[in-house]
């Protein structure tokens, strides 16, 4: 069982799970004004994935007996100077959300919640991937600088990303 200060940041951490797949899906449609499809599928892609998150959590608080807490999400920033701007404020978000999931870690180990730790491990984890993911990006980036032609074979290679849902969403 959730202890209450837990179960208050848990059901805080689906917000800016949420609000993440928000900014995404703004800046697919700055890509998509762009004319940059691929960068704007991976964007929508990233955006299920932050939905899924947001899901996992919400199911989490479920489970063990917590009551879900569903806040407003704030409007995101929707305009950006270049694909390199865009990303690199991407991962500026992405290290934002890797403190919050350091936090909860360590009220779920000040709670002594140990399934709570076990739950987040995975969060811990992901977050490693998700900043490597943008930061490899805002690396590739900065490599093309004002190349165009870069810039249309990143965008291709963008184009394949597909969703996959996480395993503890398969049904």
């Amino acid at each position: 069982m959730l202890t209450p200060k837990l179960e208050k940041a848990l059901n805080e951490q689906i917000k800016y799970e949420w609000f993440s797949a928000y900014l995404y899906m703004a800046i697919a449609g700055y890509f998509e004004n762009d004319d940059l499809p691929g960068f704007a599928n991976w964007m929508r892609v990233q955006a299920k994935e932050e939905l899924a998150h947001g899901q996992i959590m919400f199911d989490f608080i479920c489970e063990t007996g917590g009551r879900t807490n569903l806040l407003p999400v704030d409007a995101p920033k929707n305009d950006y100077s270049s694909a390199l701007n865009a990303f690199e404020y991407s991962l500026e978000h992405e290290n934002f959300v890797t403190g919050r999931i350091n936090t909860l870690m360590a009220l779920a180990k000040s709670e002594g919640d140990h399934a709570a730790e076990i739950f987040l491990q995975w969060f811990v984890t992901e977050q490693i991937e998700e900043e490597a993911n943008f930061g490899l990006l805002v690396k590739k980036l900065k490599r093309i600088g004002d190349d165009g032609n870069g810039l249309l074979r990143l965008d291709e290679e963008l184009a394949t990303r597909v969703f996959v849902p996480p395993a503890q969403l398969a049904v």
